[in-house]
Protein backbone atom coordinates (compact mmCIF):
# COMPACT_ATOMS: atom_id res chain seq x y z
CA UNK A 1 0.00 0.00 0.00
CA UNK A 2 1.54 3.52 -0.81
CA UNK A 3 1.30 6.73 0.96
CA UNK A 4 -1.77 8.10 -0.26
CA UNK A 5 -3.59 4.65 -0.21
CA UNK A 6 -2.32 4.40 3.25
CA UNK A 7 -3.76 8.10 3.67
CA UNK A 8 -6.66 7.54 2.49
CA UNK A 9 -7.17 4.48 4.29
CA UNK A 10 -6.23 6.62 7.71
CA UNK A 11 -8.85 9.11 6.91
CA UNK A 12 -11.56 6.59 6.06
CA UNK A 13 -10.99 5.08 9.35
CA UNK A 14 -10.68 8.52 11.06
CA UNK A 15 -14.15 9.56 9.87
CA UNK A 16 -16.25 6.01 10.99
CA UNK A 17 -14.87 6.40 14.42
CA UNK A 18 -15.88 9.97 14.52
CA UNK A 19 -19.58 10.16 13.13
CA UNK A 20 -20.36 7.37 15.51
CA UNK A 21 -21.20 9.77 17.39
CA UNK A 22 -24.37 9.75 15.42
CA UNK A 23 -25.05 6.52 17.18
CA UNK A 24 -25.46 7.74 20.02
CA UNK A 25 -27.99 9.88 18.53
CA UNK A 26 -30.10 7.26 16.89
CA UNK A 27 -29.68 5.03 20.37
CA UNK A 28 -31.36 7.84 22.41
CA UNK A 29 -34.34 8.24 20.15
CA UNK A 30 -35.11 5.11 18.27
CA UNK A 31 -34.77 2.93 21.48
CA UNK A 32 -37.39 4.13 24.19
CA UNK A 33 -35.00 2.93 26.69
CA UNK A 34 -31.47 2.46 26.26
CA UNK A 35 -29.96 -0.67 27.95
CA UNK A 36 -27.17 1.10 30.31
CA UNK A 37 -25.75 -2.32 31.12
CA UNK A 38 -24.91 -3.24 27.68
CA UNK A 39 -23.26 0.56 27.28
CA UNK A 40 -21.31 -0.02 30.14
CA UNK A 41 -19.96 -3.49 28.75
CA UNK A 42 -19.08 -1.68 25.56
CA UNK A 43 -16.87 1.60 27.60
CA UNK A 44 -15.37 -1.06 29.56
CA UNK A 45 -14.73 -3.43 26.24
CA UNK A 46 -13.31 -0.03 24.39
CA UNK A 47 -11.10 0.62 27.46
CA UNK A 48 -9.58 -2.88 27.48
CA UNK A 49 -8.61 -2.80 23.71
CA UNK A 50 -6.85 0.31 24.77
CA UNK A 51 -5.24 -0.27 27.30
CA UNK A 52 -4.20 -3.66 25.87
CA UNK A 53 -2.77 -1.93 22.35
CA UNK A 54 -1.24 0.68 24.53
CA UNK A 55 0.69 -1.45 26.33
CA UNK A 56 1.20 -4.52 24.22
CA UNK A 57 1.79 -3.34 20.91
CA UNK A 58 2.21 0.44 20.43
CA UNK A 59 4.41 1.93 23.12
CA UNK A 60 6.68 -1.19 22.90
CA UNK A 61 7.30 -0.97 19.04
CA UNK A 62 8.16 2.41 19.75
CA UNK A 63 10.59 1.86 22.07
CA UNK A 64 12.17 -0.52 19.94
CA UNK A 65 12.56 2.19 16.93
CA UNK A 66 13.46 5.32 18.45
CA UNK A 67 14.86 3.71 22.16
CA UNK A 68 13.44 3.47 25.46
CA UNK A 69 13.84 6.61 26.90
CA UNK A 70 12.56 8.58 23.83
CA UNK A 71 9.62 5.98 23.84
CA UNK A 72 8.56 6.80 27.63
CA UNK A 73 8.83 10.22 26.78
CA UNK A 74 6.70 10.38 23.88
CA UNK A 75 4.17 7.98 25.88
CA UNK A 76 4.29 10.55 28.86
CA UNK A 77 3.89 14.04 26.56
CA UNK A 78 0.57 12.10 25.37
CA UNK A 79 -0.76 11.82 28.52
CA UNK A 80 0.06 15.90 29.31
CA UNK A 81 -1.18 16.90 26.28
CA UNK A 82 -4.80 14.89 26.49
CA UNK A 83 -4.53 15.95 30.58
CA UNK A 84 -3.90 19.31 29.47
CA UNK A 85 -7.05 19.55 27.04
CA UNK A 86 -9.15 18.14 29.54
CA UNK A 87 -8.18 20.36 32.41
CA UNK A 88 -9.28 23.30 30.63
CA UNK A 89 -12.54 21.92 29.71
CA UNK A 90 -14.96 22.96 31.96
CA UNK A 91 -16.15 20.58 34.96
CA UNK A 92 -19.81 21.13 34.12
CA UNK A 93 -19.22 20.60 30.71
CA UNK A 94 -17.08 18.17 30.48
CA UNK A 95 -17.78 15.00 27.83
CA UNK A 96 -16.94 13.00 30.96
CA UNK A 97 -19.90 14.25 32.68
CA UNK A 98 -23.09 12.54 30.90
CA UNK A 99 -26.41 13.04 31.37
CA UNK A 100 -28.75 10.74 33.33
CA UNK A 101 -30.18 8.49 30.19
CA UNK A 102 -33.18 7.17 32.82
CA UNK A 103 -34.43 10.41 33.61
CA UNK A 104 -33.77 13.30 31.23
CA UNK A 105 -35.14 16.65 30.72
CA UNK A 106 -35.99 17.35 34.29
CA UNK A 107 -33.97 20.99 33.80
CA UNK A 108 -35.50 23.88 32.04
CA UNK A 109 -35.26 24.10 28.49
CA UNK A 110 -32.53 26.89 28.24
CA UNK A 111 -30.20 24.71 30.51
CA UNK A 112 -30.82 21.96 28.36
CA UNK A 113 -30.04 23.54 24.87
CA UNK A 114 -27.24 25.36 27.02
CA UNK A 115 -25.82 21.98 28.53
CA UNK A 116 -25.75 20.32 24.91
CA UNK A 117 -24.17 23.40 23.25
CA UNK A 118 -21.50 23.35 25.61
CA UNK A 119 -20.83 19.30 25.84
CA UNK A 120 -20.94 19.26 21.89
CA UNK A 121 -18.01 22.12 22.32
CA UNK A 122 -16.20 19.85 24.87
CA UNK A 123 -16.40 16.49 22.81
CA UNK A 124 -15.42 18.29 20.12
CA UNK A 125 -12.20 19.02 21.59
CA UNK A 126 -11.68 15.81 22.89
CA UNK A 127 -12.09 14.18 19.65
CA UNK A 128 -9.61 16.40 17.81
CA UNK A 129 -6.40 14.81 19.10
CA UNK A 130 -8.33 11.76 18.93
CA UNK A 131 -8.72 12.04 15.04
CA UNK A 132 -4.73 12.41 15.05
CA UNK A 133 -3.85 9.49 17.13
CA UNK A 134 -6.17 7.36 15.20
CA UNK A 135 -5.22 8.59 11.47
CA UNK A 136 -1.44 8.39 12.88
CA UNK A 137 -1.81 4.95 13.54
CA UNK A 138 -3.89 3.51 10.81
CA UNK A 139 -1.41 5.46 8.25
CA UNK A 140 1.49 3.64 10.37
CA UNK A 141 -0.29 0.01 10.29
CA UNK A 142 -3.46 -0.05 8.82
CA UNK A 143 -4.57 -3.41 11.07
CA UNK A 144 -3.77 -1.52 14.40
CA UNK A 145 -5.45 1.68 13.05
CA UNK A 146 -8.74 -0.28 12.28
CA UNK A 147 -8.67 -2.11 15.97
CA UNK A 148 -8.24 1.09 17.41
CA UNK A 149 -10.81 2.74 15.62
CA UNK A 150 -13.30 0.56 16.60
CA UNK A 151 -12.35 1.06 20.09
CA UNK A 152 -12.76 4.94 19.75
CA UNK A 153 -16.12 4.35 17.88
CA UNK A 154 -17.51 2.71 20.68
CA UNK A 155 -16.35 5.59 23.13
CA UNK A 156 -18.14 7.94 21.19
CA UNK A 157 -21.55 6.35 21.24
CA UNK A 158 -22.44 7.56 24.60
CA UNK A 159 -20.82 11.21 23.75
CA UNK A 160 -23.14 11.36 21.32
CA UNK A 161 -26.08 10.60 23.25
CA UNK A 162 -24.57 12.84 26.12
CA UNK A 163 -24.78 15.93 23.09
CA UNK A 164 -28.08 14.64 21.69
CA UNK A 165 -30.54 14.42 24.87
CA UNK A 166 -30.17 17.53 26.27
CA UNK A 167 -30.72 19.54 22.36
CA UNK A 168 -33.22 16.94 22.07
CA UNK A 169 -35.37 17.91 25.32
CA UNK A 170 -34.72 21.06 24.87
CA UNK A 171 -35.86 21.73 21.29
CA UNK A 172 -38.07 18.64 20.92
CA UNK A 173 -36.59 18.50 17.64
CA UNK A 174 -34.63 15.14 16.43
CA UNK A 175 -32.71 17.03 13.32
CA UNK A 176 -31.20 19.35 15.93
CA UNK A 177 -30.26 16.86 17.74
CA UNK A 178 -28.46 14.74 15.47
CA UNK A 179 -27.01 17.84 13.57
CA UNK A 180 -25.16 19.13 16.94
CA UNK A 181 -23.92 15.63 18.06
CA UNK A 182 -22.61 15.05 13.96
CA UNK A 183 -20.59 18.35 15.00
CA UNK A 184 -19.41 17.20 17.67
CA UNK A 185 -17.82 14.20 16.33
CA UNK A 186 -16.47 15.55 13.10
CA UNK A 187 -13.20 17.15 14.85
CA UNK A 188 -12.31 13.95 14.90
CA UNK A 189 -11.02 13.73 10.71
CA UNK A 190 -10.27 17.14 10.65
CA UNK A 191 -8.15 16.33 13.22
CA UNK A 192 -6.78 13.57 11.11
CA UNK A 193 -6.52 16.05 7.92
CA UNK A 194 -4.52 18.55 10.31
CA UNK A 195 -2.69 15.86 11.34
CA UNK A 196 -1.35 14.45 8.11
CA UNK A 197 -0.67 17.90 6.31
CA UNK A 198 1.58 18.65 9.06
CA UNK A 199 3.49 15.51 9.81
CA UNK A 200 3.27 14.62 5.97
CA UNK A 201 6.40 16.81 5.03
CA UNK A 202 8.70 14.90 8.19
CA UNK A 203 7.27 11.20 8.20
CA UNK A 204 9.98 8.60 8.60
CA UNK A 205 10.10 5.26 10.76
CA UNK A 206 11.35 7.27 13.69
CA UNK A 207 8.74 10.02 13.71
CA UNK A 208 6.10 7.37 13.20
CA UNK A 209 7.20 5.72 16.29
CA UNK A 210 7.17 8.53 18.62
CA UNK A 211 3.94 9.64 17.55
CA UNK A 212 2.56 5.91 18.20
CA UNK A 213 4.05 6.37 21.83
CA UNK A 214 2.86 9.34 22.03
CA UNK A 215 -0.82 7.94 20.94
CA UNK A 216 -1.00 5.34 23.90
CA UNK A 217 -0.51 7.97 26.21
CA UNK A 218 -3.44 9.98 24.74
CA UNK A 219 -5.31 6.46 25.08
CA UNK A 220 -4.07 5.21 28.16
CA UNK A 221 -5.52 8.49 29.97
CA UNK A 222 -8.59 8.50 28.09
CA UNK A 223 -9.19 4.76 29.24
CA UNK A 224 -8.50 5.17 32.83
CA UNK A 225 -10.03 8.81 33.27
CA UNK A 226 -12.71 8.69 30.90
CA UNK A 227 -13.79 4.93 29.61
CA UNK A 228 -14.26 2.71 32.73
CA UNK A 229 -15.28 5.54 35.03
CA UNK A 230 -17.97 6.10 32.68
CA UNK A 231 -18.61 2.43 32.31
CA UNK A 232 -18.65 2.07 36.26
CA UNK A 233 -21.27 4.77 36.28
CA UNK A 234 -23.78 2.84 33.64
CA UNK A 235 -23.54 -0.30 35.13
CA UNK A 236 -22.21 -2.90 37.62
CA UNK A 237 -18.50 -2.62 38.98
CA UNK A 238 -18.36 -6.70 37.88
CA UNK A 239 -19.94 -5.84 34.27
CA UNK A 240 -17.62 -2.93 33.80
CA UNK A 241 -14.39 -4.92 34.50
CA UNK A 242 -16.15 -7.61 32.43
CA UNK A 243 -16.06 -5.43 29.52
CA UNK A 244 -12.13 -4.38 30.12
CA UNK A 245 -11.07 -8.19 30.23
CA UNK A 246 -13.09 -9.08 26.84
CA UNK A 247 -11.38 -6.31 25.33
CA UNK A 248 -7.97 -6.74 26.43
CA UNK A 249 -8.98 -10.69 25.55
CA UNK A 250 -10.45 -9.91 22.05
CA UNK A 251 -7.28 -7.72 21.27
CA UNK A 252 -4.71 -10.60 22.31
CA UNK A 253 -6.53 -13.25 20.48
CA UNK A 254 -7.16 -10.77 17.22
CA UNK A 255 -3.21 -9.81 17.45
CA UNK A 256 -2.19 -13.09 17.50
CA UNK A 257 -4.08 -13.93 14.22
CA UNK A 258 -2.31 -11.34 12.44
Amino acid sequence: MNISENALSALLLTVMAGLSTGIGSAIAYFIRKPKTVYLSFALGLSAGVMIYISFIEMLPDAMEEIGEPYGILAFFIGIAFIGLIDFFVPEEENPHHYPDLEHPGEHDHVKLMRTGLLTALAIGIHNFPEGIATFAAAYKDPKLGAFIAFAIAIHNIPEGIAVSVPIFFATGSRKKAFFYSFLSGISEPVGAILGFLILMPFINDALLAGTLAFIAGIMIYISLDELVPMAHRYGHSHLAISGVVAGMLVMAVSLLML
